[in-house]
């Protein structure tokens, strides 16, 4: 299953104050994700990005039965889990710990925060849904209590359906979730400039806002 292997960037983690855990896409990298972090706002973070086996978190499309995708989606969650309390051992609360992911790695990152929901820095999922043929509100718990969510996709797309981003963020929203949807016509499977806007300015570093 994914073994423990984190590329780190931004500051030591002995000095940071916040934490982003910033997950690649199928077929991606670590290397691939951190190396989006000279767009974002993040010159006061702690950047871990870990590696999926064979570059893939789970070997399935995220609207498969969760089933088929086990046990490597298990394996990617538990992953997850055992980064945040690492972590949390630093002394770094929830509170200041965020998350970033795309397409597949956005998947992840949702389904990880809203199984395990609390008060956390913010999410940000350039095009991802909670993972399943259909939504599974009994496998999340917890209250986000606030926490800052931006979900950003293209209409169509041709992984994820925007339909179940729809669903994804009413289901944030009910676990009490502060979420920004924006659907972009016709982008593409990509990141546009938009996106990485409202991700600092929504989400990484809402006080860099000028009015």
């Amino acid at each position: 299953m994914h073994k423990r292997q984190l590329i780190t960037g931004g500051k030591d983690i002995t000095e940071a104050t916040k934490v982003l855990l910033m997950i690649h896409g199928r077929g991606g990298s670590a290397q691939d994700i951190l190396s989006l972090s000279s767009y974002l706002e993040v010159a006061d973070f702690t950047l871990l990005a870990p590696q999926a086996t064979n570059n893939t978190w789970y070997p399935y499309s995220f609207m498969a039965p969760p089933a088929q995708n086990e046990p490597w989606l298990s394996s990617a969650i538990d992953l997850l889990k055992g980064i945040v309390n690492e972590i949390m051992s630093n002394g770094i609360s929830t509170e200041n710990i965020y998350f970033l992911g795309f397409s597949q790695g956005a998947c992840l990152t949702l389904e990880f925060v809203t199984r395990n929901a609390t008060r956390y820095g913010g999410v940000v999922a350039f095009t991802g849904g909670l993972i399943g043929d259909k939504v599974y509100p009994e496998n999340y718990k917890g209250d986000f209590n606030g926490t800052p969510v931006f979900i950003g996709t293209s209409n169509p797309d041709p992984h994820v359906p925007v339909e179940r981003v729809y669903a994804t963020s009413n289901i944030l929203k009910d676990m009490n979730a502060s979420v920004t949807e924006k659907v972009y016509n016709n982008m593409g499977h990509t990141i546009n400039q938009d996106e990485i806007s409202l991700a600092n300015s929504l989400i990484l570093n809402p006080s860099s806002i000028h009015t």
